[in-house]
């Protein structure tokens, strides 16, 4: 999701790599992509396995990859890769037949809106042009060939949870996948957690916490746990200046590291490796003080829990 960086380099020890062995990354963006990536998924897998890490998440914002999952965990013995569904305009929006043949196919994740909710406003014509990420250059696209449907919303005017997202919940409860809240804006993520309690969902988390559009403070991301979401913290958010490491440990630490998922949300050209920045995340983490029993918790128990329940 965040793109270029010029951040310095992130020496990465021995402690890093064996904090993460048996590892799960939640998002990453690789290949093949309708956005050009750095590598393809089977070699993505190669080398988690090379590195001891076991597997990761497939994020597209325009397909559901749950068949190429299962494709890729074949092809790398010793590799566990999971497939997801974005629900943008792509797969018909909060489509409750999208999560179902999703869940269907052995998908993980169900992401609410991303490129195409209400909230993000990067890939819009008047969105501005400060450090766009590369999917907004599509966006922008189909809107100038005027193929740009409306902006998603899970919520309506009264701030309650709409008919079509309450109908995507229930097929993300049916097939016990996680619902990952995506590009939702704070009143949006809230009323679905709240709703996602209310139905029984049992695992539910607030996607890259600290990114712009998200930008939740750390005791607005204590209150989402304390309503049953994991916290995800995304390398990607930080490495390139997004937010603020000092304030992505902060919220981990008001939030509870029990109750926190680490992800590098990498993939794109211009970034480090996927697998060297998940190393990368842990060394700074390692740094500023968490012990590597906390680093595990978010990198392997936490996710691990996520994709095997």
């Amino acid at each position: 999701m965040s793109e270029a960086s010029n951040a310095p380099a992130i020496s990465v020890t021995d402690r890093a790599w064996k904090a993460l062995e048996g590892a799960y990354d939640l998002q990453i963006h690789v290949g093949p992509d309708v956005i050009p990536r750095r590598i393809d998924d089977i070699d993505c897998a190669r080398e988690f396995v090379a590195r001891g890490m076991k597997g990761f998440v497939l994020k597209s914002h325009y397909v559901q990859t749950g068949e190429r999952a299962q494709v890729v965990t074949k092809a790398v013995p010793g590799s566990r890769v999971f497939g997801a569904v974005t629900l943008n305009h792509s797969v018909g929006g909060l489509n409750p037949v999208a999560v179902e043949l999703a869940g269907r196919t052995g998908c993980k994740i169900a992401w609410m809106p991303t490129v195409d909710a209400q909230n993000e406003t990067a890939g819009r014509l008047d969105g501005g042009s400060a450090k766009l990420p590369f999917w907004a250059k599509i966006q922008r696209e189909l809107a100038a060939e005027g193929i740009s449907p409306p902006p998603l919303s899970v919520i309506d005017d009264r701030g309650e949870l709409t008919e079509a997202a309450r109908r995507c919940l229930e097929r993300i409860g049916k097939h016990n996948m996680i619902l990952a809240t995506g590009h939702l804006g704070r009143r949006e993520i809230f009323a679905l957690v709240r709703a996602a309690k209310a139905m029984g969902l049992k695992k539910v988390v607030v996607t890259h916490a600290e990114f712009p559009s998200q930008n939740l403070t750390g005791d607005e991301q204590k209150e989402l746990a304390d309503l049953g979401a994991l916290i995800e913290h995304c390398f990607t958010t930080t490495y390139t200046a997004k937010a603020p490491w000092e304030s992505a440990f902060a919220n981990i630490r008001t939030a509870g590291v029990s109750r926190a998922v680490i992800s590098t949300d990498l993939g794109q050209t211009i970034n480090p490796p996927v697998a060297e920045g998940f190393a990368m995340f842990a060394q700074r983490l390692l740094d500023a003080g968490f012990s590597a029993d906390e680093v595990r918790t978010m990198a392997v128990t936490n996710p691990a829990r996520l994709v095997d329940e």
